[in-house]
């Protein structure tokens, strides 16, 4: 957060807001997308399994096995998600991901509002590094791209997403790729098939009441 005026930071806040205050269009969904680095971490010790009265005893060393990087998309109103696990994060890897939201997730609405954070991969370039320019430029008329602002991620709803995947999936070791995209799958569907959805409640007229430092006094011309 910054820590007085910030012009930048309130207009990019407001933005997002007024996004999450639009009424649900299933035409035109409101999807969030964040990212989460993950590294992959085995037993050096075999775990004592449960008994009658006594938890499972896991040795505090673990052996690390590699790092990877989990994608998220969650559509707070809708009530779905989609995550992916790749072994790095390139512009590329974004490029694909969102090349997957546009025609997998939601092949047949009129566009999708993007919601996510100013990282270096996530602009319509990475696009253009991944495919050729039509296949791009057909890409990026689908989207409508929000970004929060420079140290405001909390207000991408996707890491409300990352929080319960985290709390719910990821609170034990994994120490295998394909085992931890079939654990975030498994998830995924369960979450999906229950249709849990996240409802935000901090709006514009909030802000400007609980975080008034944040907005810049009102410069005036000498016209």
């Amino acid at each position: 957060m910054p820590s007085k005026e910030n012009a930048a930071f309130v207009a990019c806040m407001e933005d997002v807001l007024d996004v999450y205050e639009l009424p649900y269009d299933p035409q035109h969904p409101v999807v969030c997308m964040d990212e989460k680095p993950y590294q992959l971490l085995g037993e050096s010790r075999e775990p004592l399994p449960m008994r009658k009265g006594s938890d499972q005893k896991i040795d505090s060393e673990y052996v690390r096995e590699g790092t990877c990087s989990i994608f998220i998309f969650t559509e707070p109103l809708g009530g779905v998600r989609h995550v992916n696990v790749r072994k790095q994060r390139t512009s590329v890897d974004w490029a694909e991901e969102i090349q997957y939201l546009v025609d997998i997730g939601y092949p047949n609405v009129e566009k999708i509002t993007l919601v996510l954070d100013n990282l270096n991969t996530h602009t319509l370039a990475s696009l253009y590094r991944a495919f050729p320019p039509e296949e791009a430029r057909r890409i990026a008329r689908r989207l409508e791209i929000h970004f929060t602002p420079l140290h405001g991620s909390w207000l991408n709803i996707a890491e409300i997403e990352l929080n319960v995947m985290t709390r719910q999936c990821l609170h034990r070791r994994i120490d295998d790729f394909e085992k931890l995209r079939s654990e975030l799958a498994a998830w995924e569907r369960e979450r999906n098939t229950r249709s849990s959805k996240i409802r935000w409640h901090f709006t514009n007229n909030q802000a400007r009441e609980k975080m008034a430092s944040l907005y810049p006094k009102i410069e005036k011309s000498n016209i």
